[in-house]
């Protein structure tokens, strides 16, 4: 007997489409005045001709299958983050920031009130859970307006007079981490400007340089010089010295900071694609329009520690004296001590340092370098911070930092960690209205926050918006003010490590203090068998010389090897 081989199921919604244009097509010669039954006809017949593009593409193995019906999966996937985001994420799980955290910065960015009743929603008895230690007796504070000053610090006295900061700079404890135009919208950068000159805060221009969006309002800005030199280069993306001091003096930038990389991809630089280089965009950049716009992976103004010891000392000179310093994401700690050594051999130190951390990034990078590639806030900060003790450098140098940072005890936090500010991008762009759509790179921003899209941006109101900015940064530093009070403090400055507690089990709690690093002033200028293994292991392998370690030889240390050879 003929084996019968039963119809496939899986053509199941084919065949009920093909049966629907049957007997549609056969009610409209019946009755060709019954306008249903022509809208049937047009809704089965395209029903049908994608079914047949199914079956005969070669793409997608589920719609050959699945002819029709299979899209349901394509489309039940593609609103899968929303659904997720909105029905199914419990309010304390971060990805990469919980429901709770963007809560929180909506309510302060609306002026709404952020007090929670009927306790806390965290679990207290889990590892990692921390608190800071309140007071007997609290203190009284006049305002939450706490500020730092960089720059301006006491120099030795060889120092050359024409390289030393004669501009310090006032700056808030909590500003906008660096975004550039062309990453954010130009309305995005309107509103971040207007919101830092309310609030008397600063803006980090990311290393697009300083777009003519950045000049409508006037806001403190500090101007970030990133690998592409945007705003101070030459036709052949070298640093132009002219150029750079054009910007640099101009009154609203307060301060330079030399990027060297960045906590969402460091070592990795970046392009621009050609049709996105708009005039705008060329214009504060510095570079030709519809050309792809090359950010490398490293500079050419210097290559050894101590060349860019004085390239930071030329563009504090070049500036007129304005606090400068770097940026970067801690990397190979001997690459961190050959700096410092190299401020050890010329006497030339930055008037500040940013520690950015690897969970840090607004814009998209690879996912293993988002993943997996760079060191995150904590021990980034850590190192930084107990070096420059270690080498009696930390008096002359302030430390700002970003990665993750939203509420007032994540700037506490930090404090306590050796930061004398903190900076934020994300919780800025959630002030602005980001829903953490994370679609970023596609020029899709649903909230006109990342896009180039004329017509999206618009969505952004600016005003609004910057009222938004502003309140999220005052509300911010009013809740850290009360944070400051109740340990019984005057200034977040006096925060340590002392005064945070974590949890280290069901049964056991610890200082912070008793957990993390803490290097003696000096310590790092005499014998190194007491100091922690990092220092041990790395310190004698870097030279001001060489961003190459050194590495032992049968005969003791050999110059600038690398560590393969």
């Amino acid at each position: 007997m003929p084996t019968i081989i039963p119809f496939p199921a899986r053509y199941s919604a084919f065949a009920l489409c093909a049966a629907g244009l049957a007997a549609s097509l056969a009610a409209v010669l019946v009755s060709p005045h019954l306008w249903v039954a022509w809208v049937a006809l047009v809704v089965f017949a395209a029903l049908v001709g994608t079914g047949v593009h199914d079956l005969r593409q070669t793409r997608h193995a589920i719609l050959r299958n699945y002819p029709v019906i299979g899209h349901l999966r394509f489309l039940l996937e593609f609103i899968r983050p929303e659904m997720r985001q909105y029905f199914i994420e419990s309010d304390s799980e971060a990805a990469p920031f919980s429901r709770a955290q963007r809560s929180l910065v909506y309510q302060r960015a609306k002026g709404d009130p952020d007090n929670r009743p009927f306790g806390t929603q965290l679990d207290v008895t889990i590892a990692g859970y921390e608190w800071i230690n309140h007071s007997m007796r609290p203190t009284r504070l006049e305002n939450h307006d706490f500020r730092i000053v960089i720059g301006g610090t006491p120099q030795p006295a060889e120092a050359n007079p024409a390289q030393v900061c004669t501009q310090p700079y006032s700056a808030s404890v909590f500003n906008i981490s660096a975004m550039s135009f062309g990453a954010l919208s130009a309305n995005a950068i309107l509103a971040l400007n207007q919101g830092a000159k309310m609030g008397g805060f600063a803006h980090d221009t990311g290393e697009g340089s300083i777009s003519q969006h950045h000049r409508v309002h006037g806001g403190d800005l500090i101007w970030e010089i990133g690998s592409g030199y945007f705003g101070c280069r030459n036709e052949d993306g070298s640093f132009d010295a002219e150029r750079f001091s054009a910007n640099a003096r101009d009154p609203q930038v307060k301060m330079i900071e030399l990027k060297l990389s960045q906590g969402a991809k460091p070592g990795h630089g970046g392009v621009l694609p050609a049709p996105k280089v708009t005039k705008e965009i060329a214009a504060a950049r510095g570079v030709r329009v519809g050309v792809d716009c090359i950010s490398p992976a490293s500079h050419s103004a210097f290559s050894t520690p101590i060349e860019m010891m004085h390239f930071i000392a030329r563009l504090r000179e070049l500036s007129g004296g304005k606090p400068t310093g770097f940026k970067f994401c801690l990397g190979h700690p001997w690459e961190w001590f050959a700096i410092v050594k190299a401020m050890q051999a010329t006497g030339i130190t930055p008037d500040f340092i940013v520690v950015d951390g690897a969970e840090g990034g607004t814009g998209a990078a690879p996912v293993e370098f988002s993943d997996h590639v760079g060191a995150p806030l904590q021990e980034g900060l850590l190192l930084v911070h107990n070096t420059l003790i270690g080498v009696n450098l930390r008096h002359r140098i302030k430390l700002g930092c970003a990665g993750k940072v939203i509420t007032a005890f994540d700037v506490a936090r930090m404090m306590a960690l050796g930061a004398d500010w903190c900076n934020a991008a994300r919780g800025f762009m959630m002030a602005l209205g980001c829903i953490q759509a994370q679609s970023c790179h596609t020029g899709h921003c649903p909230t006109g926050v990342t896009t180039q899209d004329p017509v999206r941006q618009q969505a952004l109101v600016v005003p609004t918006k910057a009222d938004r900015v502003r309140n999220f940064h005052r509300s911010t530093l009013h809740a850290l003010q009360e944070l400051v009070q109740a340990a019984g403090l005057d200034h977040p400055q006096q925060i340590t490590a002392h005064h945070i507690v974590r949890r280290i089990s069901d049964t056991e709690v610890r200082l912070l203090s008793n957990l993390v690093m803490q290097v003696q002033p000096g310590a790092l200028l005499g014998p190194l068998d007491k100091q922690h293994n990092v220092f041990r292991t790395y310190w004698p392998l870097a030279s001001a010389e060489s961003f190459q370690p050194l590495t032992q030889g049968p005969h003791g240390l050999v110059s600038n090897l690398p560590l393969a050879a």
